[in-house]
């Protein structure tokens, strides 16, 4: 098929570059996560642990796992966890024994965490001791035998671990009230040094982790993500941005989640392998936590949200600062405002780049150039070895400049859905994945996307489905209908909007939130609920949000 993106590639990168896809993440990371290698790794509050020491801790991890745990390969290990040490350790021990790992999100309430545990059938977790009241209010209907407690400060040294912990209790973060049987994870480490682990082979096409997102259908399902996908697209980005940047010497800042596919796949496992570190911020909110890295660490790579740049841009110790150390910064996740972009730039004096990508491509499918033009608004350029095309309903291909779903195909995409095989045809056909999203390409190769087929929800780069918060709405005893919308918003790029007829008119807007923070996460809560007394329907009965959206086009 014709490439026309290919004439606008930066001059230093190879379409045809040569990766090696046939070998798994263990193997791949193997040259820098090794014991001699005593360059820094991470920092996190203030402790820093080198690529040596972290090696040290993923293989007494992993004895821990297979020799008491009795895990194997292919076993699924839930992982509840911010970003903190534990993090990598835990994922990368599992990685090395064939364990599929869970990464849940640990703002999610019980009902949330409950469809992931038990829809990936995971038999183990390792949670932080702050979210141990979630686990306990929902064990009983899951397969979990074994739970893992660890707390932020257990890999940090003496006297700075008691410190840690002092002070998180004094501002009344500690363990909450629960009858949970949990196993110490920094004994888990202790036991694991005296029992090394044995290593299982390993092929790039065995599944490193289910990787959940609702995908194009809005139905919560676990992205099979194979050792292979996460091989490809870190060396695909790798060979865009390498020929700009100093193997070893980056300092990246790690403010997205780990749980999340851009900051495991892209901000945290790519930069681990070219030897760089990792600055990671457990709490990247309130902002001044973020910016509070910028005056310790002399960042040079920053990935991130638009919402992330947006509150650095709004930030006046981050102006202050003005950093000019930055060489790459990289928006994803959700659409860039050219506005920020443009601050980001007055401020550091460094190109505010974007990104696009999804979980089912684990994610990355575009970028733009580093070294060239890109026009506003676009997303880029597709990766190497990937191929996309835009399609009409039929599946056929559409003229040039006319928007269509984009569909991609590259060493990158997913084997499918876990244990969904009907909606895994739904969105692999031929090979190629349908996105869901609508797009364009110009006769330069380069991609916009014009708008989501589905009714799907951006907040602040999280996938918002308003099935699941219609579902829970109408489960209110003073709730008859109830409609979800996103909504404009400045910095969030959208919120939640919810249209109620209520059965009750002494019904209220208070009522209503404190019933959805007690089942949803908090960026799924409405922002704001309007109180109707009819919502507009097809002859069917099927409500029509798209008349909804047309009356909330003014941002909030």
């Amino acid at each position: 098929m014709e490439k026309p993106w290919l004439k606008n590639y930066p001059s230093c990168v190879s379409e045809s570059f040569k990766h090696s896809h046939d070998i798994s993440l263990p193997q791949f990371l193997s040259t820098k996560l090794n014991s001699k290698n005593t360059d820094a790794a991470l920092y996190c509050m203030g402790h820093e642990v080198s690529y040596a020491k972290l090696n040290e801790l993923i293989n007494s991890f992993a004895g821990y796992l297979q020799n008491e745990l009795g895990l194997k390969k292919g076993d699924r290990l839930a992982i509840v966890l911010p970003n903190i040490i534990q993090f990598p350790v835990v994922f990368f021990a599992a990685q090395k024994l064939g364990i599929i790992c869970v990464p849940t999100n640990p703002q999610y309430t019980p009902r949330e965490m409950l469809h992931q545990f038990k829809d990936s059938g995971a038999t183990a977790i390792v949670i932080l001791n702050l979210f141990l009241d979630k686990l306990d209010a929902i064990v009983h209907e899951t397969e979990i035998k074994a739970i893992i407690s660890t707390e932020v400060a257990d890999l940090f040294p003496f006297p700075k671990s008691k410190v840690v912990s002092w002070v998180m209790s004094y501002k009344g973060q500690k363990t909450p009230e629960n009858n949970l049987k949990t196993i110490s994870y920094r004994n888990c480490l202790k036991l694991g040094r005296k029992k090394p682990a044995s290593f299982p082979e390993l092929s790039h096409e065995d599944t490193s982790l289910l990787q959940y997102t609702g995908g194009t259908t809005g139905t919560s399902k676990g992205a099979v993500i194979t050792h292979g996908n996460l091989v490809s697209n870190i060396s695909q980005v790798r060979a865009w941005i390498d020929p700009y940047l100093i193997e070893g010497e980056e300092v990246v800042l790690n403010a997205l989640p780990m749980f999340h596919i851009f900051g495991l796949t892209i901000n945290s496992l790519m930069f681990l392998s070219r030897g760089d570190k990792l600055v990671l911020i457990p709490r990247p909110i309130p902002i001044e936590n973020t910016v509070q890295a910028f005056q310790k660490q002399t960042i040079t790579i920053v990935l991130g949200v638009n919402t992330l740049f947006n509150a650095l841009n709004n930030n006046k110790a981050f102006n202050f600062l003005a950093p000019k150390t930055i060489k790459f910064a990289l928006a994803g996740g959700m659409a860039l405002q050219e506005s920020v972009a443009k601050k980001w730039e007055e401020i550091t004096g460094n190109r505010l780049m974007q990104g696009f990508g999804l979980t089912e491509a684990s994610p990355v499918t575009h970028v733009v150039p580093l070294d060239g033009y890109w026009p506003t608004g676009s997303i880029g350029l597709p990766m190497p070895k990937t191929l996309v095309k835009v399609v009409n309903e039929q599946g056929n291909e559409v003229p040039l400049g006319e928007p269509g779903e984009l569909c991609v195909q590259g060493p990158q995409v997913m084997k499918g859905y876990w244990n969904r095989p009907e909606e895994t045809e739904l969105v692999l056909k031929e090979g190629w994945l349908r996105t869901g999203d609508i797009a364009r390409m110009d006769e330069d190769g380069f991609f916009f996307i014009v708008d989501r087929k589905k009714d799907m929800i951006l907040v602040s780069g999280f996938n918002v489905f308003p099935n699941e918060i219609e579902d829970t709405l109408a489960k209110h005893p003073k709730v008859l209908e109830v409609a979800v919308v996103g909504v404009p918003h400045k910095t969030a790029g959208e919120v939640v909007k919810a249209f109620v007829i209520p059965k009750d008119a002494s019904l209220t807007e208070t009522e209503l939130k404190l019933f959805c923070r007690e089942q949803l996460a908090s960026y799924k809560i409405p922002r704001s609920f309007e109180f109707r007394k009819s919502l507009p329907k097809t002859n069917v009965g099927k409500i029509l949000r798209r008349e909804l959206r047309q009356l909330t086009e003014s941002p909030a």
